[in-house]
């Protein structure tokens, strides 16, 4: 699987899940969103963007993705939302195309354009790596099945802070060919991949 057919794989709406542990203070914080991703083709105006934002000659993107989420979380404060949209373009190391640049116009941990690094990894799952100015975070996708995908998240603060999460998400309005979903599954994968996102990084 390349980088494109992981995100045509994940376009479509869902629904997730999400255990954030934070780790100083040995706390954990359930939470829940709705997602929708569009895959982008190369040429899209979105990704032409994206690319001119970063100085990036938009001829060498293979695609990307238009992301929109609403969702909360168990600790809110009346004043805070998560809801939001970005868009992120693909640029593939010229010698190898299983890795590359990811272009984003906002953050996963700041607001703020940045620069990451992606790979599909050996299980064919897909690796973030993000360094920002305070903070750096690492992500993890994969497919269990077309209709969950999972994801495990790290963010390190600069100082010691730091959170892990677990996110189980299920589709909710398929683009591809319906697959009897697998709730037993799911939910083992939720129970324990709340635990590996605490410890297994």
């Amino acid at each position: 699987m390349n980088v494109m057919e992981f995100f045509q794989l994940s376009a479509g709406q869902w629904q997730s899940q999400r255990t954030t542990h934070h780790l100083p203070f040995r706390r954990a914080e359930l939470g829940g969103s709705e997602i929708s991703v569009e895959a982008l083709p190369a040429d899209h105006e979105k990704i032409v963007e994206i690319c001119q934002l970063h100085d990036v000659n938009p001829g060498l993107a293979v695609g990307g993705a238009y992301v929109e989420w609403q969702g909360s979380m168990a600790w809110d404060r009346e004043e805070e939302n998560h809801t939001g949209t970005t868009v992120f373009a693909l640029v593939p190391d010229p010698d190898n195309p299983q890795r590359g640049q990811l272009l984003r116009e906002r953050g996963y941990a700041e607001i703020v354009p940045v620069i990451g690094r992606y790979e599909i990894d050996s299980e064919g799952g897909l690796l973030l790596i993000t360094e920002y100015e305070t903070m750096s975070s690492v992500e993890r996708f994969w497919f269990p099945n077309p209709n969950l995908r999972l994801r495990t998240s790290v963010v390190k603060r600069f100082g010691g802070l730091s959170t892990a999460s677990f996110c189980a998400e299920s589709r909710i309005e398929s683009a591809i060919a319906p697959v009897e979903p697998d709730a037993q599954v799911a939910r083992e994968a939720f129970e324990l991949g709340s635990q590996y996102s605490a410890f297994g990084w």
